[in-house]
């Protein structure tokens, strides 16, 4: 297993956009208890898919989730060069031409049970490494392991890789960026999901401007600052787990069993495994 380290902007650490990604997060869970494969998509590059679907694996995990972020747009992967720091060898296209095992292209994070699998070298056939039996066989060894596959999908409207991934997934989101896609348009990469025979989940509007005079707008940036500054000072008082620090002992925290490397190693697109607690 590899290791690399995230680095995040500060928009994305913000309070307001954490709350938004936790409300996503709760709604896919709300979805049905067997939605556990998901797929990001778009119509068009720069909607920001890539970062929908990296702060929704992060919000995964930061609510105890074990979850993989999957970077399956290996025509033109902007995953590495905004998150990854660190030297990374090894990605999802040498496990899907069978050069390495999926235990081996994994990426262990600095953020608490949140793995990645960034997509590699560029190949010459992605939608048919992406259709093909290896592909379903990472994804049926992954559900095993982890809680959540979060999968981020090339954009529809440019290119059909997405929906060759979303018809294995257990449920697909659609990111459309706010004033830039026409219904009509946004209408065709629907009908060509629903070709696909892919479920449907939802849409996320992106990049909402919430800074105008508006409703939602002036009640956001209330809220956001209201809440984050009171929580902010209620937590340093309190402490993380809403006791008063009065001097009086706190209980041991409970310690997870994690699974080891040699669990993962067994990892691999050739054999299934058994899910690790």
């Amino acid at each position: 297993m590899q290791n690399a380290k995230l680095h995040f902007s500060q928009s994305e650490n913000n309070y307001q956009i954490k709350e938004a990604y936790k409300t996503l997060r709760s709604n896919v869970e709300f979805s049905g208890q067997n939605v556990r494969v998901i797929s990001v998509t778009s119509c068009t590059p720069g909607e920001g898919k890539t970062t929908v679907a990296m702060a929704l694996a992060r919000a995964f995990a930061e609510a105890g989730k074990k979850t993989v972020l999957v970077d399956a747009d290996m025509r033109k992967s902007v995953l590495v060069g905004r998150y990854r720091t660190g030297s990374v060898r090894l990605g999802l296209t040498h496990c899907l031409v069978g050069r390495e095992r999926l235990s081996s292209v994994i990426c262990e994070t600095d953020t608490p049970n949140l793995y990645v699998v960034f997509a590699g070298p560029v190949p010459p056939n992605p939608s048919e490494l992406l259709g093909g039996r290896i592909f379903g066989k990472v994804l049926e060894n992954m559900k095993q392991v982890f809680d959540y596959v979060i999968i981020d999908t090339p954009p529809l409207g440019s290119v059909i890789d997405a929906a060759v991934v979303a018809k294995q997934c257990d449920g697909t989101i659609m990111v459309i960026e706010s004033n830039s896609i026409s219904y009509r348009f946004a209408q065709r990469v629907k009908d060509q999901l629903d070709k696909a025979g892919a479920k449907m989940l939802g849409v996320v509007l992106n990049k909402v401007d919430i800074s105008g005079k508006g409703y939602y707008g002036h009640y956001g940036s209330y809220y956001g600052k209201y809440y984050g500054k009171y929580y902010g000072k209620y937590y340093g008082k309190y402490g993380e787990d809403n006791s008063e620090t009065s001097g009086k002992p706190r209980p041991a925290p409970v310690k997870e069993i994690e699974p080891d490397d040699d669990d993962l190693s067994e990892l691999n697109y050739l054999a299934g495994v058994t899910r690790k607690d």
